[in-house]
């Protein structure tokens, strides 16, 4: 039960929890209270003193707000509520005091800074600071550090408010950063000048109110007011994490984080901040036709003419890549089973059942991780699949959730029971025969790597059983951010995608880069990248991307989430549901819409609940039938982080980081 404490700020009476700080309740009572070192995801350092306010009959001296607690304060001498006041002359002097001492050793780097005009510090001092300093001795100097090539480091700009280096050992999981010395000896630092090897990394950036740690792709090449800002939705995994892009031009300048606290909180990977660049390289611009072997550059009419042509009267197959939206999907799907065909999205080959949507979605929610008890993996690395998701399940690891893990051994930044790593520890786990027991508040998470072996089925409905035996929630965790979309729409073959690609005759690629087509079928390739499938591909239709287009994408949890066009797709490359609607007017059955919204309205009839845009709707738990598991060992679904995705592995930053993270790998030791 909540201890509700009285408390006077301002001049405003307000009831509170008492485990509050007096910066909460500031915030609460709509106060703003400036600061450098709080961080309301972190742990409370109290050492910037920006936050100081006056606790009325406390001690003689302003209180760092983000260190006391409601509960802390004494009353009036009759029982009256706490006065706190936030703009008294003692504040006001106090933080033109603090704002004094952080500006003594701070380089006037403004002009060339990347932190101007979105710097805490530069907004503070005009705020609160004073118009002059009384001091006159030299500056002193920070030594910048090596962090790799994601992060800038001007170490001389540094206030010591520790950000970083609680945001990499609390979230990250990792210990690399630190302070070393004292007073004008102070300093960050890294551990013997390591760079950081966590895929949270860029996060830290956004941390820093100052311009000590800058992003070095985006380093020097647009200020924030050149930047027209789109609120969008990420693809790089199906975490669904909210983002911001920042397009200067027709060009993607940044990629920013957006907080929602059900999804990502306020947090990205490495992967969706500095992805952008892969938009702009290797683009398919212009349709394309292969003449004689060799692909030659055509028009819309033609190539939309002989396409219809090639699937009029075949047996066409329709593949749904990872990065396509609902909207793609649902008419990829009209269009293909028009002409008697089939669609799959399945192409990793996961076993996940069709119009059981508990069984490939779930019942838990992101959110719920937060609260869980106990968490038990089975063949995941969510670390890799879903790094910002893996991000908080460490942070219930630190409130005492307890972990388990059936999979590959894999560093996870906490300490988890690994129970085994073959099918037989699973059905352990569903005897109680060994592990960590599930009780009330517990997930269970499944990834696609326990999902794409042959007895796939079966590893999903030991799961659920596993699950339901210990009134524990489910969670499938996905690697493809249009799956689950693709899954509600019904764009499955029975069977899956070997069933699919056996006896096609023409083979619509929407998008799947990580499928091996065999010589033999007509391939009709639509997407946005020179990738695997437009090498295989006979006629090429140039798709837009996920920052091109408004479109329809539901994440791992079965959220429905809108990601809105941030810029316009190069040459004649065309948004991905108006290349179907045009075929199909092509072939002479016209899909029944003219425009977006009314192909939404076409889905929401069919689909009801991917209308209820960012809310997670609740799945009917349905048991699927047993069946024998296998032998095999689990394996994770993603070897390389950085490169899952035509846009990925068209990037030259996330090629870099690959050969980076190669290059730490520990090598064979040879015998002695």
């Amino acid at each position: 039960m909540a201890d509700l404490r009285k408390v006077i700020i301002d001049d405003k009476e307000l009831e509170v929890d008492g485990a509050m700080t007096l910066i909460q309740a500031c915030e609460v009572a709509g106060v703003e209270v400036p600061r450098f070192c709080y961080h309301e995801r972190l742990s409370i350092a109290g050492n910037c003193r920006m936050c100081l306010v006056e606790v009325v009959g406390g001690p003689p001296k302003p209180a760092a707000s983000c260190a006391m607690q409601v509960r802390y304060l004494r009353p009036g001498p009759e029982g009256q509520p706490p006065v706190v006041k936030t703009n008294s002359p003692m504040v006001k002097k106090a933080r033109e005091g603090v704002m004094e001492f952080l500006l003594i050793n701070h380089p006037l780097d403004c002009p060339i800074c990347d932190q101007g005009g979105e710097c805490d510090l530069q907004d503070q001092a005009m705020a609160y600071g004073v118009d002059f300093s009384r001091f006159r001795e030299a500056k002193r100097t920070g030594t910048d550090l090596d962090l790799g090539p994601l992060i800038d480091t001007h170490m001389t700009r540094c206030i010591s408010c520790t950000r970083c280096v609680r945001f990499t050992s609390e979230v990250a999981g990792i210990t690399v950063m630190g302070q070393t010395g004292r007073g004008e000896d102070a300093e960050i630092t890294s551990y013997l000048g390591a760079s950081l090897d966590t895929n949270l990394q860029g996060n830290i950036v956004d941390l820093c109110p100052v311009g000590a740690l800058v992003s070095k792709p985006y380093a020097f090449t647009a200020r924030p007011w050149e930047l027209t800002k789109t609120e969008t939705i990420d693809v790089m995994d199906a975490l669904g994490s909210n983002i911001r892009v920042d397009t200067k031009g027709r060009e993607v300048m940044r990629i920013l984080p957006r907080n929602h606290d059900g999804v990502n909180e306020e947090w990205i990977s490495d992967k969706t901040r500095y992805v952008w660049d892969g938009l702009r390289s290797q683009r398919l611009d212009t349709p394309y036709i292969r003449k004689n072997g060799k692909l030659t550059p055509a028009s819309w009419d033609e190539a939309l003419r002989v396409t219809a042509s090639a699937m009029k009267g075949k047996k066409t197959i329709g593949l749904i890549g990872d990065l396509a939206p609902v909207e793609a999907a649902f008419a990829l799907k009209q269009l293909i089973e028009g002409q008697g065909g089939s669609v799959e999205c399945r192409t990793d080959g996961a076993k996940l059942p069709s119009g059981n949507r508990a069984a490939y979605v779930g019942t838990a929610t992101i959110e719920d991780i937060d609260n869980a008890q106990m968490i038990q993996l089975i063949g995941t690395n969510p670390a890799v699949e879903a790094p910002v998701l893996n991000a908080r399940i460490r942070k219930a690891w630190t409130k005492g959730c307890n972990v388990g893990l059936v999979g590959e051994a894999v560093d996870l930044t906490y300490d988890y029971a690994h129970v085994g790593t073959d099918r037989a520890a699973l059905a352990g786990l569903l005897d109680h025969k060994f592990g960590p027991v599930l009780d009330v508040a517990s997930i269970v998470i499944v990834g696609q790597g326990a999902l794409q072996e042959a007895d796939g089925e079966a590893v999903l409905a030991t799961a659920m059983q596993l699950a339901e035996a210990t009134k524990s929630k489910l969670m499938v965790l996905h690697t493809a951010a249009s799956r689950v979309g693709a899954m509600d729409v019904g764009a499955t073959t029975k069977g899956g995608m070997k069933v699919a690609l056996k006896d096609a005759e023409v083979v619509y690629n929407l998008g799947a880069d990580e499928v091996e087509i065999a010589d033999g079928p007509f391939v009709i390739y639509q997407g946005s990248h020179g990738d695997r499938g437009a090498h295989r591909a006979d006629i090429i239709l140039p798709g837009a991307t996920y920052t091109e287009e408004n479109g329809l994408f539901v994440n791992t949890e079965g959220r429905p989430q809108l990601a809105q066009r941030a810029g316009f797709a190069p040459g004649e490359a065309k948004e991905n549901w108006a290349i179907l609607r045009a075929l199909s007017g092509e072939m002479g059955e016209t899909l029944p819409y003219d425009t977006l919204a009314a192909l939404r309205s076409a889905i929401i009839a069919a689909v009801p609940h991917l209308g209820d845009v960012d809310q997670v709707a609740e799945n009917n738990w349905k048991l699927p039938k047993s069946r024998k598991l296998g032998k095999a060992t689990f394996r994770n679904a993603i070897a390389d982080f950085y490169l899952t995705n035509p846009i990925a592995r068209a990037s030259a930053l996330m090629g870099e980081l690959s050969a980076n993270a190669s290059a730490r790998k520990p090598g064979q030791i040879a015998a002695q």
